[in-house]
Parts: structure tokens; sequence; C-alpha cells
């Protein structure tokens, strides 16, 4: 990514961080959102943004259609502190690093408390 699509995904995840969490967090209809990434396109004409939303699934689920739903909304929201002649289309997708990370340790513990047991 160029050093100008580096800025332009830094102000949109930390606009857009502000934004979600303002509007998601707190509440007890939707999971707990933080945005973890965003990515621009070489054009700058669309961000991918990456969401980590805490919750079970449902809560999860629901959380994502909402974001999806406000999209349009959020687009607005970040195109006057862009300083860009085109506000970029937004895309959001399930961040689920935490959750495989997780996965991830608990294998690790289980492994090693079976091999606590062996010896």
């Amino acid at each position: 990514m160029s050093i100008r699509a580096e800025k332009v995904a830094s102000v949109v995840r930390q606009e857009l961080g502000v934004i979600i969490s303002r509007e998601c967090n707190g509440s007890g209809e939707y999971g707990f959102a933080t945005v973890t990434e965003t990515r621009m396109t070489p054009d700058l004409r669309t961000a991918r943004v990456f969401v980590s939303i805490m919750g079970d699934a449902e809560k999860r689920e629901r959380t994502l259609q909402y974001i999806e739903s406000q999209k349009g909304h959020y687009r607005s929201l970040i195109g006057g502190r862009l300083k860009l002649r085109f506000t970029p289309v937004l895309e959001f997708f399930h961040d689920t690093s935490l959750d495989n990370a997780m996965h991830i340790e608990a294998l690790i513990k289980k492994i090693h408390q079976d091999e606590g047991r062996s010896e």
C-alpha cells in the first residue's frame, strides 16, 4: 500500500472506530465492536474495514448486519474528514483473527495439560 493509502486507511480506521464504538458498544443489543484494520484499494475508492466483534454468534451476526445497514451513513460522516475527491465505498468484514488466536491458545493449553498427565 502506498504512503497516501496508508494515511487514508488510518484516518478511516480511526473515524469509524469512534463512530462504531459509540453506536454499538454499551447497548446490550449488539456485541462489542472494534475496528481492527482498514485496507484501501490503490485508487482510494474502496475501504475494506475489518471489525472484531465480541459476544455470542447471534450478537456478532446482528452487530455486523447493523454495521452493514449503516455503511451509507458512516460514509457520509467520514466524507467530511477526508481530503479526497471521492469518499471511499465501505466494505465491512468480520475479523476472526482474535477468535483464531483464542482457539490456538486453548489448543496449546490442552496439549500442555495432556503432557503433564502423561509424565
